[in-house]
Formats: C-alpha cells, structure tokens, sequence
C-alpha cells in the first residue's frame, strides 16, 4: 500500500511541476536559474576593498555591478575612487550630469531605453514622454550630459559604462 502511495504522490508531484513550469514559462525538466547567494558575511565587498586598499588613508569607494537588461544585454562594471580624490574635487563639475537626471521625464526616458525602445519613433509613440519637442528638449539634455548615446540618427543607448553608475545613483536616491 504504501508504493501505491509514494507513486501517487511522486505522480502528483511530477504534475504540478510540469503546470508550474507551465505558468512561468519553461520547461518541466528545465531547472530553474540558480538564486546568487551572498556569502555569510554581510560585509564582503566592503572588506574585500579594505583588504585592497588598507587603511592608512581616508579610504576608497567602491561600486560594481552585473546587470541583464530586458533586452538580453548583459553588463559587468566596476569603478573605484579615493576618497582624498573625491572629497578634493570641485563637484560643481558635475552638477549637469547629476542635474540631466533631475526631471522625471529624463528618468523615464532612460527606463524606456534600458528596456529596449531605442528609436525616437518609438518613444515619441509613448505619451508619457510628452510632445515630440519636449521629447527632444530632453534627449538633446540626456546626450549632452552622456546618459544617452546616438549612435545612429535617432537611435538611442544608454552607453554601457553609464549603466552601473545609472543604478547605484538610484539606489542612493531610493535610500
């Protein structure tokens, strides 16, 4: 009696996996994308820069990133700075490449082309991106400050090395 139980369960089992991997798309017997894991220690990039770069200075900072875009775009990034170097500069320099991300509709514009709307014709078609001149008003700000690339006439990027620090900027905002 009880093989007749296990197998009813194992069959069981078997049926709501395959209807599962229905439902999310894939196949029964493909096994899902492992989830990264983080190792115990909470803090192992940050020890991992200490370890780099001592602690007889003001220190360092430190951001990377691996990302997949949705659209198959797959991007690893890593930027490190001196703290003495930062806190010596004249951050006034960047104040037009931090400020082209200051109007929500340059925020939504670079979402839309991360996503894969490349071409001014696709994203003048979004009305959330406003008339075709402001859409323009605001790509002219998003190249000029180098969140967007054009590489061919009216086709749009984000350009790669902008991708990373894109996000960590966010993060930082989200906080």
């Amino acid at each position: 009696m009880e093989d007749d139980t296990t197998s009813s369960i194992e069959r069981r089992v078997t049926e709501l996996e395959r209807r599962f991997a229905e439902l999310i798309g894939r196949s029964a017997d493909e096994k899902p994308a492992p989830t990264p894991s983080r190792p115990p220690d909470t803090f192992w990039a940050l020890n991992g820069l200490r370890d780099v770069v001592g602690e007889d200075n003001a220190g360092a900072v430190l951001f990377t990133g691996m990302v997949n875009l949705p659209t198959g775009e797959h991007l690893e990034w890593q930027h490190d700075t001196a703290v003495d170097d930062m806190l010596e500069a004249d951050w006034s320099d960047w104040a037009g490449t931090l400020g082209a991300l200051g109007h929500p509709i340059r925020l939504l514009l670079l979402r839309r082309v991360l996503a894969g709307a490349r071409s001014a014709t696709e994203l003048a078609a979004d009305e959330a991106l406003g008339t075709t001149g402001q859409l323009y008003h605001h790509l002219r700000q998003l190249v000029s400050a180098g969140w967007l690339r054009s590489s061919v006439r009216g086709q749009y990027t984000v350009p790669d090395e902008r991708v990373v620090p894109l996000l960590v900027i966010l993060s930082g905002a989200k906080q």
